[in-house]
């Protein structure tokens, strides 16, 4: 089955129309991208681009052959142009199916939004998965398909808005419709994410990739998959953006275990403030342990449901359980190690001189060396955040210093056991390894 996409962007397309941001500036040459149109072997054309025969031909493709035309979302963008001999467009019902006379199967699915998505069949079974600009699966059973009992099994492509519904790709996942060698395209791209490096950076992040409008795909044919590093620490200072960073790489995976080591404060408010602003950032199927006992969890290896300490007491209410994929191990997100150490320090009295001299020191570097030997060792998918607080002014007193240098070497021998190293300054990502 071979797919055409004449356009890739989100309906108003990419730059959008008279608007200023430094998005819309920079989408030029194959960074331009119209409103997302896929044409199937020359004969199923599902939504409409601006000047569909004119970008058809850009892609060396004609639409004489096309017999059937699919809309699947309400129409915002530009005029609706549709060239003269195409079939009227139409939307099929959720549940219904279609059966083409040139082989193809296509089912409508429901969506959380309004629109339709459709799950395409090739006459050699091949199948991709298409959803509108903006949507999510409505029900995580996808028509019972991907039950590990039976069924077809993964989609061998999906195109979906993978920027603006990360959550709908962490929902294939838990189902089984996208897995490891599912080739994930992300469309619909707007101007939410800076187009060229950065854009392919965080599509690479969470297993997608994005291609140039007019870009020909055979369906099952694609295998170089981004290969996903386990372990990941992410660096920055303050105010950064290294926490929002580890988030967004996790987003579109199912069962992330977020752990809190900042624990709460009685009585400081500005401190609540911070953590519910985190929450309140965080999807609400992550489970949540506050706790700065990492080691058990990063030697677990069961699903959310049966980490140790994420009972019902410490799980955020409104956090999803596990899918029932016994077999996997749920990623861990850790925020962060700065307030490990500082918990940890206090533990054996490291601010203290005599107490850090007469067997602090020792006490720490056991309890660090015991973090990276588990961080070493751990088969669970691991993103950490920590601070970077080297470059700045030389603390005042001998505890502030000693906190400074600890945390340095702990940075250092937690990132020396990671595939990926990130380093946050004012928003973005800089890639030291990986």
């Amino acid at each position: 089955m071979d797919v055409t996409l004449l356009g890739t962007g989100a309906p108003q397309g990419l730059p959008r129309p008279d608007c200023p941001c430094a998005a819309c500036a920079t989408a030029v040459g194959a960074e331009a991208r119209a409103a997302t149109a896929l044409l199937i072997d020359g004969a199923l054309l599902i939504d409409l681009t601006p000047g569909p025969a004119f970008a058809a031909a850009r892609a060396g493709q004609s639409l004489a052959g096309v017999r059937q035309v699919l809309l699947s979302h309400p129409h915002d963008g530009p005029a609706m142009e549709v060239p003269a001999g195409l079939p009227t467009p139409g939307r099929v019902a959720d549940g219904r199916e279609l059966a083409l006379l040139d082989g193809h199967r296509v089912r409508a699915l429901a969506v959380d939004i309004p629109g339709t998505g459709y799950d395409i069949s090739g006459a050699d079974g091949e199948r991709l998965l298409y959803l509108p600009p903006g949507a999510a699966p409505a029900g995580l059973a996808l028509n019972g398909a991907h039950d590990p009992a039976g069924g077809p099994g993964p989609y061998d492509m999906v195109l979906l808005d993978v920027l603006e519904r990360p959550d709908a790709l962490a929902r294939l996942r838990a189902t089984g419709a996208v897995d490891a060698a599912t080739d994930v395209i992300a469309v619909h791209l707007d101007h939410a994410v800076p187009p060229g490096p950065e854009l392919h950076r965080r599509l690479a992040a969470v297993g997608a990739r994005a291609v140039a409008d007019g870009s020909s795909l055979v369906v099952g044919e694609y295998h170089a998959v981004p290969d996903l590093p386990r372990r990941t620490l992410v660096l920055g200072g303050a105010r950064s953006g290294k926490s929002a960073e580890a988030e967004r790489r996790l987003a579109a995976f199912p069962d992330v275990v977020y752990v809190a080591t900042g624990g709460t404060r009685d009585g400081d408010a500005e401190w609540a403030e911070r953590i519910s602003l985190h929450r309140e950032r965080r999807p609400n199927s992550w489970r949540t342990v506050e706790t700065c006992d990492l080691v058990p969890l990063l030697e677990a290896g069961q699903p959310a449901g049966d980490v140790p300490g994420a009972d019902a007491g410490d799980a955020e209410s409104g956090g999803g359980g596990g899918t029932g994929r016994a077999a996997e191990v749920s990623p861990l997100l850790i925020d962060c190690l700065a307030l490990w150490l500082t918990h940890v320090m206090d533990e054996v009295g490291a601010w203290d001189d005599a107490t850090w001299e007469a067997g602090g020191r020792r006490a720490l570097r056991e309890r660090t060396d015991a973090l990276v030997a588990a961080v070493r060792a751990t088969h669970r998918p691991v993103v950490a955040v920590s601070n970077e607080v080297g470059s700045g002014v030389v603390p005042a007193t001998a505890a502030g210093r000693r906190f400074r240098d600890e945390l340095g070497r702990l940075n250092a021998a937690f990132g020396a056991e990671c595939e990926q190293l990130l380093l946050v300054v004012a928003g973005q990502a800089l890639a030291l390894r990986g």
